[in-house]
């Protein structure tokens, strides 16, 4: 079988067993036909290879300037195609088992304060239709702690504002609630009620938060509305599609809210993913000591 082919099979099974979305397929895709490449011109194939080849070829990659968080994640496809080819009697020994993962410098999320928090969601003129959409985004995303993409493609059917929470299907198709505070949930049901039905001329049409043209808007989108705001109200940080996810998660951690708790609600499926936000909190706490304490 032609690496072509055990590519294939490969990631054909990372969609039956874990459900991985198609970015993530395509990214493991890429990695692993630039690693045939290489091989093939190194007259080895992904079946014939040893650890000392992915060695040279993981440090060919930092020569030529890929950082240690790239290395790392090549290294994980590697690690996880040739687990499945040894599950599959395709080989018979991992050529990554005793490469060592390099060390990634854990870089903190650059988080919104309270206040800043306040200003952002201010921002949008609610007298505009499409500002006060973005208003009730913004107050739903800083509410629920929802991936960017879990937002724009919010539908009708997910919403249960009686009980005040949604219904999330998230990474690898794995179902969460998320419940939403009064601030959010009110602002949700004026916006159903009063402006939504002006940005849809379709009643059947099921997105809670559509675009201009009456579609599920972009990721892309949203993200250049959001940086729209911060910039009209002053915040000079940089903003990314997960900012305000950041900082429902941080202030969450800041007035003591549990880690397992914020995991759920992040969607995260291992703690120590949520555990980064224990160090921003604790990030803070040294910054205020050190600005307020005589001896900080």
């Amino acid at each position: 079988m032609d690496d072509s082919s055990l590519i294939d099979r490969f990631v054909d099974s990372l969609w039956l067993e874990a459900g991985l979305s198609e970015n993530t397929q395509a990214a493991y895709r890429t990695d692993l036909r630039k690693l045939s490449k290489w091989l093939q011109q190194h007259n080895r194939c992904l079946r014939v290879v040893g650890r000392d080849e992915l060695l040279a070829y993981l440090a060919e990659k930092m020569k030529k300037g890929s950082k240690s968080s790239s290395s790392a994640r090549l290294l994980t496809t590697m690690r996880r195609f040739y687990r499945y080819l040894l599950r599959e009697q395709i080989i018979d020994e991992d050529p990554t088992l005793k490469i060592e993962h390099p060390k990634v410098q854990r870089l903190l999320p650059s988080a919104l304060s309270e206040s800043e928090v306040d200003s952002l969601l201010n921002e949008p003129d609610k007298e505009l239709e499409i500002e006060h959409r973005d208003a009730v985004m913004l107050e739903v995303l800083y509410a629920s702690g929802l991936r960017v993409s879990e937002l724009v493609g919010l539908r009708l059917e997910q919403l249960n504002l009686r009980q005040g929470v949604l219904r999330i299907l998230g990474k690898g198709g794995k179902e969460r609630l998320v419940p939403l505070g009064e601030a959010a949930l009110e602002a949700i049901e004026g916006y159903l009620t009063a402006v939504r039905p002006l940005l849809v001329s379709d009643l059947q049409n099921p997105t809670v938060f559509p675009s201009m043209r009456g579609r599920e808007m972009t990721r892309q989108t949203f993200w250049h509305r959001i940086k729209l705001y911060a910039q009209r109200s002053g915040i000079r940080k940089n903003i990314t599609p997960h900012t305000l996810r950041h900082a429902f998660a941080t202030h969450l951690v800041n007035h003591g809210a549990d880690l397992r708790v914020v995991q759920l609600l992040l969607g995260h499926s291992d703690l120590s993913t949520t555990q980064i936000y224990t160090h921003v909190a604790k990030a803070r706490l040294q910054r205020l000591h050190s600005q307020h304490h005589p001896r900080g």
